[in-house]
């Protein structure tokens, strides 16, 4: 029944259905090739997370100064990121992190709709959050665990972003959400304002993605070596 699923319903399925009709297999293409550019070196790496640290900066701030009751309901403090991502800054730059690193071009522009959006439509940032962090909950120990293999870093060393340790069950904890997310009280105008905003919100972290440096095919190749080596108890 719906009840037991909340994704074939309501705003949620509206979510689901929107994004990924609209995700073309180049968009889809991009997106993982842009991600294993981000694994293929440190730097690299570095870089990526540096984007995300300004961008989750930007949402958190937002939500915390928000007073659209949509936007509080869905804000819950188990997936809030800022402060591992302050973790893994002061692993790739040191204690002085935040006087070294500064947005990149395309981080600036996804930090600037979000703050566009706080102030005019705040309901806006439902599709921040449903994009980012439905997609780190869903992705994120698989994406932090290929970080690690490739670049060969200690578990969690730099990948603090990709582990929600309040959460036990993700599953549960993403239908929990949905649940509350079909409840909210929105006309169908917004709604559909919303989906926009999350395909929006997919093209904004593309474009983060496609200035990244690096080979996605060497992070491929790293990946498959280590895992082997992993396999044979080779150091």
């Amino acid at each position: 029944s719906t009840s037991e699923n909340p994704r074939k319903e309501g705003l949620a399925l509206m979510l689901d259905d929107g994004t990924r009709k609209s995700h073309s297999m180049a968009e889809n293409t991009a997106f993982v090739s842009g991600f294993f550019k981000g694994i293929a070196t440190q730097s690299s790496f570095a870089n990526l997370v540096t984007s995300l640290y300004f961008v989750y900066e930007a949402m958190e701030s937002e939500f915390e100064n928000s007073s659209d009751v949509s936007v509080k309901a869905m804000d819950y403090s188990e997936l809030r990121r800022v402060s591992t991502l302050e973790t893994d800054m002061e692993f790739f730059y040191g204690p002085d992190w935040s006087r070294i690193i500064s947005p990149t071009k395309a981080t600036t522009k996804y930090v600037a709709r979000i703050q566009e959006i706080g102030k005019s439509e705040p309901e806006l940032l439902i599709a921040h959050q449903y994009t980012r962090y439905l997609g780190d909950l869903f992705g994120g120990q698989m994406m932090g665990g290929m970080a690690s293999k490739s670049l060969g870093l200690e578990p969690g060393q730099g990948t603090s972003f990709y582990q929600f340790g309040d959460i036990d069950d993700a599953k549960a904890f993403i239908d929990e959400w949905y649940r509350n997310l079909n409840k909210l009280d929105l006309t169908d105008k917004q709604k559909d304002a919303i989906v926009d905003e999350a395909n929006l919100v997919f093209a904004l972290n593309i474009e983060i993605l496609e200035e990244l440096e690096g080979s996605p095919f060497k992070a491929m190749v790293m990946l498959a070596i280590n895992s082997l080596k992993e396999k044979f108890g080779v150091q």
